[in-house]
């Protein structure tokens, strides 16, 4: 056995995560971690790898195991390149180095004894040096970066600059670099684009070790993995097989239950009602009394509450002009440029989806026509008429604020019953939406940051990677309500399945792209 988990609660504050759960990773399994937004499954990741300890519970790895973790809230620091983040996954090896030229430094002022130890120890580090590559490790960085296609855009640009998915895939790169005897992957597909996720597909397939992936992309998912671990209500169940398999046999486990559920309410309806009517009476009291026994030892089922689902219905502002935006000759980029000339131009009823590979410009563009970051030359007018509704592709929250001030803040009219209500229909419960903001799970500050968007009347949605971290049900939801949706869609998004039903074109920015 790799990992075990025994008995493991947590929670914070009055919110409980976990309720005396149990968990096992053993040899060769690909084990997909599933359940809706919030229910816990990157605070599982953590407390694993020890980042957060656990309120109560035993977690054992297996002895000397390597654990590669790639998680979605990973800061890169500003001033690091690309090649020292990767570089880093040899950290330990370029310690070995310095303590190599440290004993070399010594070696002049030493005995003849010390001198003895001094060149054993240089012997045995030399030898774990040649062995892991040290000296070869330029060109299997270099290797690395080329497979994410990393390569172009220089070994020495600032991390702190890159795109979501060309970070995602900079974390990505440094762990495989490593070569880990077990992979833990936390939603790795979020911002990577179609080829990626098809390269990191096939990596996965052929992976002859365990690894425990949490995604919400179910085709994904689907393909790689081998077990499930379903999260509902503070608790796992264990499920072997694929995706679908797990869909039937949780279908009928929950038919089940409510089987149960209903019969054993029949009974204890029946109990009472007979408990009721002969307690008083001398002849009968004992039975009475024989009914409330099998009542109070009674192990009471409950059933399982469904989650609350989300419903996103936008609110339509007046019409626009005819005229949605357009470009004349727009150089899109920041230090160099990232198009060529751009002339676009969308009308009013339009809904674009602009793809194509990380960090060839989708987010600078739609920046660019907003006007909130400058061209490098020509320009970009936007209609008239416009009540715009922008969802960015990442939200920064660092302060205290509770999900019930967010939005506040934004509809500072709204009583607090209408607050709570908004935020309840966007699929938050009671104890989310009293948390602050930044505890929140990706996908649960996702909703908080769609419901200030459907709470505003627009008549133009510009949405960059709206489905990052979103569940199932969200997803599902969204979709529907945009199809509903009666203005424009201006849309960057990595999944086919999601925008083909909802827009009218599609730009391939690889098309005009200077990265390319």
């Amino acid at each position: 056995m790799i990992l075990n988990v025994e008995n493991l609660s947590h929670g914070f504050g009055d919110r409980a995560i976990f309720n005396n759960v149990s968990f096992r990773l053993l040899k060769g399994e690909h084990i997909g971690l599933i359940g809706a937004n919030g229910e816990g499954k990157s605070t599982f990741m953590n407390i694993v790898t020890g980042k957060l300890m656990p309120d109560t519970g035993k977690i054992e790895w297996a002895k000397n195991i390597h654990i590669g973790y790639l998680d979605q809230h990973t800061v890169l620091e500003k001033g690091m390149t690309i090649k020292d983040v990767l570089s880093s996954a040899f950290s330990y090896l370029f310690d070995m180095e310095t303590n190599m030229n440290e004993i070399c430094d010594k070696m002049g002022e030493a005995s003849e004894d010390e001198l003895n130890k001094m060149m054993d120890e240089l012997a045995v580090i030399q030898d774990t040096l040649t062995i892991h590559d040290f000296y070869v490790i330029d060109a299997k960085v270099e290797e690395v970066a080329r497979a994410l296609g990393l390569l172009d855009l220089g070994l020495d640009q600032d991390v702190s600059e890159l795109s979501g998915g060309h970070r995602t895939k900079v974390l990505l790169g440094k762990l495989l670099l490593e070569k880990p005897d077990i992979l833990l992957l936390d939603e790795p597909t979020n911002y990577l684009d179609e080829v990626h996720i098809t390269w990191l597909k096939r990596y996965l397939i052929d992976y002859e070790n365990a690894f425990i992936l949490i995604s919400h992309d179910i085709p994904f998912l689907n393909s790689v993995i081998n077990i499930i671990y379903h999260m509902e209500n503070q608790s796992f169940n264990r499920y072997v097989g694929d995706y679908e398999k797990f869909e039937d046999v949780h279908a009928v486990r929950k038919s089940q239950q409510e089987s149960a559920y209903i019969r054993q309410q029949q009974e204890i309806k029946g109990l009472e009602n007979f408990v009721a009517r002969n307690k008083a009476r001398a002849s009968t009291r004992n039975m009475a009394m024989s009914r409330q026994k099998k009542l109070d030892k009674m192990d009471v089922l409950e059933l399982t509450k469904d989650k609350p689902k989300p419903e996103f219905n936008f609110l339509t502002a007046r019409a626009a002009g005819k005229v949605i935006f357009e470009t004349k000759d727009l150089v899109i980029g920041y230090d160099e440029p990232l198009s060529k000339p751009l002339n676009l131009s969308m009308e009013r009823g339009e809904r674009i989806a602009l793809i194509g590979s990380n960090g060839i410009g989708k987010t600078t563009l739609l920046k660019s026509i907003l006007g909130l970051i400058k061209p490098i030359s020509g320009t970009a007018e936007l209609g008239d008429y416009l009540y715009l509704g922008y969802f960015e592709q990442e939200s920064k929250s660092t302060d205290n604020t509770t999900c019930i001030e967010e939005i506040w803040k934004e509809f500072p009219s709204y009583s607090q019953y209408q607050v709570r209500a908004a935020l309840a229909k966007c699929g938050l419960t009671t104890m989310h939406i009293e948390s602050m903001v930044r505890v929140l799970s990706g996908g649960e500050q996702a909703k908080v940051r769609l419901c200030k968007l459907i709470n505003r009347e627009s008549n133009l949605l510009v949405l960059d990677e709206p489905t990052n971290h979103l569940d199932q049900d969200a997803k599902a939801e969204l979709k529907r309500a945009l199809i509903a949706y009666k203005g424009s869609i201006l849309l960057i998004c990595h999944e086919p399945e999601f925008y083909e039903d909802i827009v009218t074109k599609v730009y391939d920015c690889s098309e005009w792209s200077t990265r390319i």
